[in-house]
Order: structure tokens, then C-alpha cells, then sequence
């Protein structure tokens, strides 16, 4: 965190720049989701505070919009100050000053439940024996996006190849919310898969998903951004090939979002069974 006196004296651009930053890490620390080593710890004023001294550094750049300068005072003026919106507002106005967007890995979103309450441990819910296999997934973002659907719509486990990008990176640890760290990885070959539960992929030229019978219990495939899954892994989906309809022209989705789709589908269809 940067003190407000020296931000005011910044020029321009770099101004902007380090105040979107700093906004930035402001949002991950009031949702509780601050990297290590980057939360608030100005001893000589709150983080309210100085979450309003940055505002008003905002407030007096001449090429904020009108909108946004309404909202911040609004906020700014109201009883009970929003720190986090707040934060998003500035930061976003800033970076439309500069020319950019947020990068998707930057996006915040809701806390994580703590993994203690009241001094009890508290345990992740999941459906047991759901998992995914990421097969060569290159992309950091992807990586923490499967993990973060993962976590999220309650699989039990990640499986990830050997030429998957690093859980561990960066981009990855941040995309992912939290939900790596919280759900944790076995780096495995396919052939090292366990043999006592269905294996299936997702995949073009299979069974639709609304026709796809699933498994109450498996492993699913998805592969890589570029290639798809390999026809090893094709060969290694004993229990089939699912794949998701589309009617656009380009007929292609991300791999994240890809997946998501499919969990939510596997999920309706074992509540529907019961």
C-alpha cells in the first residue's frame, strides 16, 4: 500500500496506474482474499480511512466521467461507507482513463467460507467420488477457473496431467479464488487414473448432454485449449463421450466455461435421479 501523500504528488498516467493497483489489492483485502504479505497494515490510519483518501485523490482527476464521480460521492458522503464497491468504482473508472481493462484474473469475487468458526473446523461439502481430470491445460487462468468451478459446484477432486500448467502459479492461484489451495491436486498420467470408477471425456462428437446417462461416481476428461483431449485419453474414457450442443457459427466455447456447463448437467442429473 502506497501512502496518500506520496500518490498525490504522482503525474498523470503513472498516478492512475498505481492507484488502480493499489484499489485492486483494497478489494482482495476487504473480501479477505489478499495475496501473502500484501494486506492493509497503514498503523497510522484505518482502512477505511485510507480507502477514502484514495477516493478523493480519484475524485479531483479531470478526466473522470460524471457518472462515476456521482457515484463516489454518493459513497463517499453516505453513512455507512461501501469500501469495497467503492474501490471497484474508482478502479474500474481508472482504468478506463488509461485504456485497459481488468485482467480476468484480477476479478474479486465473494469470500471464502474460513476454514474455522467459532473454533470448529469447518469441512467442505462435496459429492463424493466427482472428479476431473485437466489434460494439458496451458492456460494459468484456465487452470484456477477449473479448480474454482471445481471447488464450487462441489467436486471432490482435480486430477491434473503431468503437462498441465502448475496449479501453483501466479495467474493460476489467483483465478482460482482460493479454491487450489482449498481443494489441493494429485498430478497423474492417465494411465495412473484409478480403475474402480467411469471415466469419460468432454468432447465433440459425442452423446448430447441432455441425453448423456452419468455416472453417480467418475472421472471427467477435458482437454487442452488448443487440441482437445488426446486420443489416449479418448481411448482411456471407457464410460463414454459427452459433448454440449451449440448453434453459434463458431460452435466454441472456452474450456472453463465448457466445463462448468458440463458439472452443472452431471450435477442436475444425479439430483433429478434421486
Amino acid at each position: 500500500m502506497i501512502d496518500p501523500k506520496k500518490l498525490f504528488q504522482l503525474e498523470g498516467g503513472q498516478k492512475r496506474r498505481k492507484l488502480a493497483l493499489t484499489f485492486g489489492a483494497l478489494e482482495r483485502d476487504i473480501a479477505g482474499i489478499a495475496e501473502k504479505g500484501a494486506e492493509y497494515d497503514f498503523q497510522s490510519m484505518s482502512r477505511e480511512e485510507y480507502t477514502k483518501n484514495l477516493c478523493k485523490i480519484v475524485l479531483a482527476d479531470p478526466k473522470l466521467g460524471e457518472s462515476e464521480a456521482r457515484e463516489l460521492k454518493t459513497l463517499l458522503e453516505s453513512e455507512n461507507f461501501d469500501e469495497r464497491r467503492a474501490c471497484n468504482i474508482a478502479r474500474n473508472a481508472l482504468l478506463a482513463i488509461i485504456g485497459t481493462f481488468p485482467a480476468e484474473w484480477d476479478l474479486v469475487i465473494a469470500p471464502h467460507a474460513t476454514s474455522a468458526q467459532n473454533g470448529t473446523v469447518q469441512e467442505r461439502d462435496f459429492y463424493k467420488g466427482l472428479a476431473v481430470y485437466a489434460e494439458d491445460i496451458r492456460s494459468p487462468f484456465n487452470v484456477g477457473s477449473i479448480f474454482r468451478t471445481a471447488e464450487g459446484m462441489g467436486l471432490e477432486k482435480v486430477y491434473i496431467s503431468p503437462g498441465c500448467t502448475d496449479p501453483l502459479h501466479p495467474k493460476a492461484i489467483r483465478s482460482g479464488m482460493g479454491c487450489i489451495e482449498t481443494m489441493g491436486f494429485e498430478k497423474k498420467t492417465l494411465a495412473e487414473l484409478p480403475d474402480d470408477v467411469p471415466v469419460f471425456t468432454l468432447e465433440t462428437g459425442g452423446t448430447p448432454l441432455k441425453d448423456f446417462v452419468f455416472p453417480e461416481k467418475g472421472i471427467v476428461i477435458i482437454g487442452s485449449e488448443e487440441l482437445g483431449v488426446s486420443p489416449e485419453a479418448l481411448r482411456r474414457a471407457t464410460y463414454g463421450r459427452v459433448s454440449i450442443e451449440m448453434k453459434g457459427l463458431k460452435a466454441s466455447l472456452n474450456v472453463g466455461v465448457a466445463f462448468g456447463i458440463l458439472v452443472q448437467a452431471w450435477i442436475d442429473f444425479l439430483q433429478k435421479k434421486k
